[in-house]
């Protein structure tokens, strides 16, 4: 969505833009309308003014994205309560520039064919007249650290930094089979070849995806890992986990499919064994920051039967 101009007709000339705009946005608080004046998200003919500015003959005012067509647009969307209740309880963290969410299991990032709504969806119900946008993603089947922006500034201070491989992401993850050591992984990834049996590949022409597999604990067919990323390409650690014959426990894509069936069987537990554990980054003060998502029950019953299980692969 686009930034809009409201030009200014003969009808409104001499109106104090703050009146004026508590006419246009009725159902907007006055605090914020206020507020918007105050750091500059409104301006007339590109610049700052006052609330007590008063209008002129085809003054231009600059309305902020998320304010376009405020007072026409109804979304047949319904967030069900529950959903947004069970969002405030995920939130990490959050300020004037974001907010950090421990994101379910199952829970898609985007609405799609599948969901009829997102974790994007119920934050944006749940701050209407906010900018909430993803920072990043994470798989539907994985849980953890979630990322989201407030306003347009820090999304694109935080995107530079995704570029640059300067925000660190740490993931848990239960693999298949004994992982012997630690691993680093640099190899090319080439999302567009999912549209082969749906699959992410490593390919030589793709781009270069670093992970850095560390193992916390090793059992009698299982590995229990952190693995750090410092890029983010789609299914980065489950391509790479597969590729090193460890796949991702659960991993109903690139896992192995009679073996999924078994572990869901005897630990009635069918989640994938994935955890986006935390992310570290630089606000917009350029303080380096840290966020940690605990791991929600499944995952650690998951993780203490499968310390006893033992499995042929």
């Amino acid at each position: 969505m686009n930034a809009k101009n409201l030009n200014i007709i003969e009808d409104h000339v001499g109106r104090r833009i703050d009146n004026y705009l508590i006419n246009v946005y009725k159902s907007l608080p006055k605090s914020k309308i206020y507020s918007m004046i105050r750091k500059g998200e409104i301006r007339v003919n590109s610049g700052r003014i006052k609330p007590t500015y008063k209008l002129k003959l085809d003054d231009e005012i600059r309305i902020p994205p998320y304010l376009v067509d405020f007072d026409n647009e109804v979304s047949d969307l319904k967030i069900p309560p529950s959903r947004i209740k069970a969002f405030n309880s995920s939130i990490i963290y959050q300020n004037e520039d974001y907010i950090v969410v421990n994101k379910e299991p199952e829970l898609s990032v985007h609405s799609g064919t599948h969901n009829q709504f997102g974790l994007i969806d119920i934050a944006r119900a749940q701050y209407p007249l906010m900018e909430i946008d993803l920072c990043h993603r994470i798989d539907k089947s994985t849980s953890g650290c979630v990322l989201l922006s407030k306003n347009k500034t820090f999304l694109r201070h935080f995107n530079k930094q995704l570029k640059s491989n300067e925000v660190v992401k740490k993931y848990e993850a239960i693999l298949v089979g004994v992982m012997k050591k630690n691993t680093k992984i640099e190899s090319n990834i080439d999302t567009s070849t999912k549209k082969f049996q749906h699959k992410v590949q490593e390919v030589d022409e793709g781009k270069k995806a670093i992970s850095t597999f560390k193992v916390l604990k090793k059992f009698t067919s299982f590995s229990h890992v952190e693995i750090t990323i410092s890029t983010g390409r789609m299914h980065q650690i489950r391509v790479q986990s597969a590729n090193l014959n460890h796949p991702v426990v659960n991993d109903k894509k690139y896992g192995l499919f009679s073996l999924n069936k078994y572990i869901s069987k005897e630990t009635r537990i069918n989640r994938l064994a994935l955890h986006a554990k935390s992310v570290s980054f630089l606000d917009l003060n350029n303080q380096t920051v840290y966020y940690q998502a605990t791991k929600n029950n499944e995952f650690d019953i998951l993780l203490s039967q499968l310390s006893n299980l033992t499995v042929k692969t």
